[in-house]
């Protein structure tokens, strides 16, 4: 098995005199940055510059365009549908969003105090997205960033007969929606009728139990690894370390075991044969994204494009005001991608 393909620079630069192109020093840290040094409307210059963004993206994994002077949510989302195409709706969720312009929304309601840690946006989906993107209206006073991770280091970085586990075993990511913890499976999936969700399930090859009025338990089994589509690199492609229960900060996890036990728990991963994911290999997964990560303070009217599988992301704890807004786009199916070679 071939574990990484050699980068090599495959892009053609933009015009020099309208942005400054900075690639990271290192080959393998993130992200190329695309600094405007004229008044330039970044939505034109998106338009004529796809094939940079594209290959920039398939080799780096990240973007971060700055000085562009992107003062809303709605230009942030016209840039967007213009390298990515039509916006993703936000479904089968995990985390508290909120709308702020079509399908627009804030990068996360989760408390300000809380970490959260490195992931890639809805692998445990059947249907992901292949690109998504940040944008920062307001950085916060203090903390907040946006950490992010290659999940081809992340891949290399462990051991082979992790690897390999994964790759026979894949995992299991085991939801229940009600307890008063986490959110309500009407929330979660956007719709009141049940027969929605059974139809939702049935279709994305979830299993699920209803346990009462309110109270509902998923079960699917998704792969942990994949090639990616475009540069035939294996990327480590899973919730399977962020969901596990054994994530949470001590404080946080310590409470919800004591009032819910781990078999209630909001979410919770393991093996796809359902058996437990040994505390030494959580250590082990936890380690590799923490020591990939790569951090940039935010500042206003930044945005972040990411190449979803390629990039985890992460958020920083943070005081003040922060407004990050984000945007989901190219639906990619798990039917799609190849998990072997």
């Amino acid at each position: 098995m071939a574990d990484v393909i050699a980068r090599t620079e495959t892009y053609h630069y933009p015009v020099p005199d309208r942005v400054k192109i900075c690639p990271p020093e290192d080959d393998y840290k993130l992200a190329l940055t695309v600094t405007c040094v004229a008044e330039t409307d970044l939505i034109d210059w998106a338009r004529e510059n796809r094939d940079f963004i594209n290959s920039g993206l398939a080799q780096h994994g990240a973007m971060l365009f700055r000085g562009f002077a992107v003062k809303e949510a709605s230009t942030f989302e016209n840039f967007i549908e213009t390298v990515c195409g039509e916006l993703i709706e936000y479904r089968e969720r995990s985390s508290p969003r909120t709308s702020v312009s079509g399908r627009v929304y804030t990068s996360t309601d989760h408390p300000a105090r809380l970490s959260i840690f490195p992931h890639n946006e809805q692998s445990y989906n059947e249907t992901f997205p292949r690109w998504i993107s940040f944008f920062c209206e307001q950085p916060a006073t203090r903390g907040g960033a946006t950490p992010i991770a290659d999940t081809r280091r992340v891949f290399l970085r462990l051991d082979p007969s992790i690897r390999q586990r994964f790759m026979q075993k894949k995992y299991m990511y085991v939801r229940n929606y009600g307890t008063g913890l986490g959110l309500s499976w009407q929330d979660g999936f956007q719709t009141k009728d049940r027969r929605e969700v059974e139809q939702y399930c049935r279709s994305s090859h979830i299993e699920f139990e209803w346990r009462g009025a309110d109270l509902l338990r998923t079960k699917q089994v998704r792969p942990a690894v994949a090639l990616h589509p475009k540069t035939g690199e294996w990327v480590w492609f899973n919730h399977a370390t962020f969901f596990h229960i054994s994530t949470l900060e001590p404080g946080l996890r310590e409470a919800l075991l004591e009032v819910l036990g781990e078999d209630e728990a909001p979410n919770n991963t393991y093996y796809g044969d359902g058996s437990p994911i040994e505390p030494s290999v959580l250590d082990e997964l936890r380690a590799a994204y923490l020591e990939e990560l790569t951090r940039f303070a935010w500042q206003e009217g930044d945005i972040l494009l990411l190449d979803n599988m390629l990039t985890a992301h992460a958020r920083d704890p943070f005081e003040g005001s922060r407004k990050v807004f984000t945007a989901m786009a190219q639906p990619w199916n798990w039917a799609d991608v190849e998990i072997h070679n």
